[in-house]
């Protein structure tokens, strides 16, 4: 009860903050075209980099849950398991200085590789940008962020898969990854879904990594590798509200409750998912 009073407790606050900004002519609004037109380009770039970390991260997750729990000798799991934990305790500027000054330059010959040879897809259209301060980068780094979370859950699963589903599996001539697949990826598909959505809420909200790395500022575009790209809510928020006064601080908090909203819908999205399949699940 406690739990829901903060949650409500939060979302009056957000509300209220917000009621000036969703009430304002659209020309008192920054940039002057309504607050739709401010927010859009957030809510775009947020989900795009979001999205774009969740599918990096996910299937390698996974598939470093299953070396860890079926292949991997005991020892070199156990240190394995340890060492993808510590990613969770690193901090995320440092996360953001890595990618500013290690990961994006690094990933410029690509930039300019994806922009020659598949600029005629949107999500690569070009120009291709100098620094690797782009989407894409943005993307690697929250990827490499939420891949602990997703790990260490999908371990967690696949390691209370039932012993006797696994050995019969194996007595009936299944090889391992027939065991596997088979056996073990039916009874985690919800806990892996479970994962996956606690790491896509981690990256919604992800602040000052983005907002060191991420070269924003533009308007809604798909362009992951350009130099022109959309900000996130919450790298839009830390970067603008120490000098926003009177409505552009309302603005800013405007946009804080379209990503509470998000995050909220997420999550809620995510527990029907995993209520849904925990009915065919290989428990039951």
């Amino acid at each position: 009860m406690f739990i829901l009073l903060v949650l409500a407790g939060v979302a009056a606050f957000l509300i209220s903050e917000a009621v000036p900004a969703l009430t304002a002519p659209a020309e008192d609004i920054p940039g002057g075209e309504g607050l739709a037109s401010y927010v859009g380009p957030l809510v775009l770039g947020t989900l795009l980099g979001a999205v774009l970390a969740l599918l990096i991260a996910t299937p390698l997750a996974v598939a470093i849950a299953l070396y860890v729990t079926f292949y991997a000798p005991r020892r070199l799991a156990a240190a394995m398991g340890y060492v993808i934990d510590l990613l969770a305790a690193i901090p995320s500027v440092v996360y953001g200085f890595w990618g500013l000054a290690v990961l994006a330059p690094a990933l410029v010959p690509f930039h300019e590789w994806a922009a020659d040879n598949l600029g005629f897809l949107p999500f690569f259209a070009g120009p291709a940008s100098a620094s690797g301060r782009t989407m894409f980068t943005v993307g690697l780094v929250l990827a490499v962020m939420i891949l602990p979370i997703i790990s260490a859950i999908s371990r967690e699963v696949f390691s209370q898969a039932p012993a006797l589903h696994r050995e019969a599996a194996l007595a009936l001539g299944a090889t391992r990854w027939e065991m596997i697949r088979m056996a073990v990826l039916p009874y985690g598909k919800s806990g892996i879904i479970g994962g996956a959505m606690l790491g896509l809420g981690r990256a919604l909200g992800e602040t000052m990594a983005v907002a060191i790395v991420l070269s924003g500022g533009a308007g809604a575009t798909l362009n992951l590798i350009s130099s022109s790209n959309p900000s996130t809510i919450a790298s839009n928020i830390a970067l603008r509200f120490p000098e926003a006064t009177g409505l552009g601080v309302n603005t800013l908090i405007a946009s804080g409750l379209v990503l509470f909203v998000i995050t909220l819908v997420v999550n809620m999205l995510a527990r029907w998912v995993v209520n849904r399949r925990a009915d065919f699940s290989g428990a039951n």
